[in-house]
């Protein structure tokens, strides 16, 4: 039998850190998200990957 506990918790993605209340909505998506800055073009530029970008409101 499985440990209950896990399946209440929930992935947490670097989004759970910004302030922005649109961003927090996606703090637990199961995909890890960056938020729009150097981070993100850096990781991108280093492994040559296309930069995934979600616009959206709230």
């Amino acid at each position: 039998m499985k440990d209950q506990t896990a399946k209440h918790e929930k992935f947490t993605n670097r989004l759970v850190n910004e302030k922005s209340p649109y961003l927090l909505q996606h703090a637990h998506n199961p995909v890890d998200w960056y938020a729009w800055g150097e981070e993100a073009f850096s990781k991108a530029s280093r492994e040559g990957k296309p930069v995934f970008l979600s616009i959206g409101y709230s």
